[in-house]
């Protein structure tokens, strides 16, 4: 077996040539790559080779020698540790920066485009506290209740008091709740013997009600002593509106099952994007960060250009948060969506706005647009919001030979938006723009709005 340049456990001084589209260093040993997390490109380090492959390995940061002016110190205990955040190191300008250069690298090496518009950056003015949804796991660990994230790789937790991209009130709830069940001696879930009560705290945020919905998923149908425990709740969190048990008895990485009963207020919460209004239940997708899913929705009404006339389909729907947007600026628009009871929170959030045009169907994305296709169906704009493997290809295929005038492509990620990009235009479309938008800061996630065209002969 051919040696390695380098060795397990032995330490280096590098310096950091390039990021990985998850943020992480690159740094040649001997022309042999090693990934190091946490470091900044330009940056002369002292690395600690952690596991060695044939053709590359990783390396944890041990000293940072030659810092990069960027760097900036993370605000988060448990940083590096937690794996929630992976840019906490890095200024907010300089995160702008990593992602907008990673839409464009995606463009050019994947998508094989060199001549397309990647516009500057959507940023926030305030890139901590954003996110309005929390859910994390809660285990007996060290004689302690802990409550927090898994460290990555493994089931242990980071027990943790905050959490600086979440809305400071999820971090007060779950707090609140872990001192509830230790004071109550409510026992938390133990995973490998599956008995237990609470397995997760769920929270959400209406960030623009003020409304506050707390879920607690269960393993046994019972909760000792509910009554003491909700009223515990509501005296020392008075602006909580919903509190539900979700009750999942399986042995299973899901967190939510199926069942849920409503223990005090109302089963679901209100929130608003712009000027709609949505209906929030435990099971309900609603986007993390309003602030920023506001700017994104503008974003996508703006490049489908509607005047009023249009039809609209909107592919990957969720529970119709696009879809309502786009029907208050076209004539009708058709939203299509595979999970049943997403369908079911479209149309009754469409109901709730008192908006009429817009019809949801369940089915996978492909299917249900052949079959439009076939009855003659014909949408003059079609966008899409696909999962992050990005649209099927069926489904491509399909909206090529539908002729739409304009195409949205909503992604939330670059590589898989820039693969499909490629199929759309040998298929006869042009790519105008796109228009990258930062949904979650302290994170390597980036979102886009393209716009395509049909070429016109």
């Amino acid at each position: 077996m051919k040696q390695l340049p380098v060795n397990k456990n032995e330490q280096y001084e590098v310096v950091i040539d390039d990021l990985t589209h998850e943020g992480m260093g690159v740094a040649k040993v001997n022309g042999y790559a090693l990934f190091i997390p946490n470091v900044l490109i330009g940056e002369r380090v002292k690395i600690k080779v952690v596991k060695t492959n044939k053709g590359f390995g990783y390396g944890k940061l041990m000293e940072v020698i030659e810092p990069s002016k960027e760097r900036v110190e993370p605000i988060c205990d448990v940083y590096g540790t937690c794996g929630g955040c992976q840019l906490q190191h890095m200024s907010y300008e300089e995160q702008l920066r990593f992602k907008e250069n990673l839409v464009k690298n995606n463009v050019e090496r994947i998508g094989h485009f060199d001549d397309v518009e990647v516009r500057p950056i959507i940023g926030m003015e305030e890139s901590l506290h954003y996110r309005n949804k929390a859910q994390v796991p809660v285990r007996m660990q060290d004689g302690k209740i802990a409550a927090g994230f898994f460290r990555p790789r493994s089931h242990d937790i980071i027990d943790m008091k905050k959490c600086y991209i979440q809305h400071e009130e999820n971090d007060e709830l779950i707090q609140l709740v872990r001192d509830v069940m230790e004071e109550l001696h409510i026992e938390p879930y133990d995973e490998e013997n599956h008995r237990g009560v609470i397995r997760h705290i769920m929270t959400r945020i209406g960030v623009n009600t003020n409304q506050v919905m707390l879920v607690l998923v269960t393993r046994a149908q019972k909760i000792p002593m509910k009554e003491l425990f909700i009223e515990k709740i509501v005296e020392r969190f008075p602006n909580v509106t919903s509190i539900i048990q979700n009750i999942n008895a399986k042995r299973t990485n899901v967190i939510l099952g199926e069942k849920n009963n409503v223990l005090y207020g109302s089963a679901t919460i209100q929130d608003y994007i712009g000027d709609i209004y949505f209906e929030i239940s435990p099971h309900s997708f609603f986007q993390v960060n309003p602030v920023q899913t506001e700017k994104l929705y503008k974003e996508a009404l703006h490049a489908a250009q509607l005047t009023g006339k249009e039809t609209v389909i909107d592919a990957y729907s969720g529970i119709g948060t696009i879809s309502l947007f786009l029907a208050k600026q076209a004539n009708k628009v058709y939203g299509v969506e595979i999970v049943p009871e997403a369908i079911e929170d479209a149309k009754r959030n469409a109901a709730l706005n008192d908006i009429h045009n817009v019809e949801f169907f369940v089915g996978k994305a492909e299917l249900v647009l052949e079959k439009w296709k076939e009855d003659g169906i014909h949408a003059d704009v079609i966008v899409v919001d696909p999962p992050r493997k990005g649209c099927d290809a069926n489904l491509l295929e399909t909206i090529i030979a539908m002729e739409p005038k304009r195409m949205v492509y909503v992604s939330c990620n670059p590589a898989t938006l820039a693969r499909d990009l490629r199929i759309l235009v040998d298929g006869g479309f042009n790519v105008e723009y796109v228009q990258p938008v930062d949904m979650f800061p302290q994170t390597n996630h980036v979102e886009c709005v393209s716009l395509l065209q049909r070429e016109t002969i």
